[in-house]
């Protein structure tokens, strides 16, 4: 498992990088905070990862509800039972299987591979919520409870799938020919371009995604991606 660090914040990637898989873990004065879990295969690099710091894992915050965002959830769970773990109020009916859509909400179907977890979550998070040192913020559109976090000392944001950056930074929901499995899993594209644009409004120094490496400064990559219908293959700044 491939380590990167920024400051309080680990990035540890399975696979990479050929289909680069990451999770990361933030540094809270009580402990660790892990911000989504990977695949089953990710857990013995984040507990080994976990021990090295000589922290407990006392938070589990996850973006979303696909299988390489919470297969690794019960194994790590197993190892740090006293962990809270926290996801959104709409996410969480995904998470335990329901995948109905409600009146009000675009009518496609969802998108991408769900796994089936027995770990439920303790706590159920709204946008402004906070979570440790985490701020929640709800970014619907690659699932309809899709959630990114805010970092604000640190001033950087956790984005789940909301953006990858293989290739370039992504909107998920656009096309990507180096990394096409976001696209391919996003539930409503245009919602979730809609939603990206929030993370214009933060005061922002580093992105860190699912997939692909991190960003640095990258408001203006952003910027362009958006204004470009959500991508920007411009890789500047970005922590290869």
């Amino acid at each position: 498992m491939r380590a990167r660090q920024f400051g309080r914040i680990h990035q540890l990637t399975l696979f990479w990088p050929l289909f680069p898989i990451s999770c990361y873990l933030v540094e809270d004065d009580d402990g660790l905070t892990l911000v989504d879990t990977g695949l089953p295969q990710s857990v013995k690099g984040i507990v080994a990862y976990a021990r090295r710091l000589g922290k407990p894992i006392v938070r589990i915050a996850l973006t979303h509800c696909h299988g390489d965002h919470v297969g690794g959830l019960d194994g790590v769970k197993a190892t740090f039972p006293l962990a809270e773990v926290a996801i959104s109020a709409r996410e969480a009916r995904i998470l335990a299987g329901d995948t109905s859509l409600d009146p009000h909400e675009p009518q496609t179907p969802l998108k991408g591979g769900f796994v089936s977890v027995t770990t439920k979550p303790d706590r159920l998070l709204s946008s402004g919520d906070t979570f440790g040192t985490l701020t929640a913020m709800c970014c619907p559109g690659h699932t309809p409870g899709h959630m990114v976090y805010y970092i604000e000392q640190d001033r950087a944001v956790i984005v789940g799938d909301a953006v990858q950056t293989v290739g370039g930074l992504t909107i998920a929901g656009q096309p990507n020919g180096w990394f096409p499995w976001v696209y391919r899993a996003t539930w409503d594209a245009a919602m979730a371009l809609r939603c990206a644009r929030m993370l214009l409004d933060l005061d922002l120094s580093l992105l860190l995604c699912a997939h692909g490496p991190a960003l640095h400064e990258p408001l203006p990559m952003l910027r362009r991606a958006l204004q470009g219908g959500g991508r920007s293959k411009d890789k500047d700044r970005s922590d290869t």
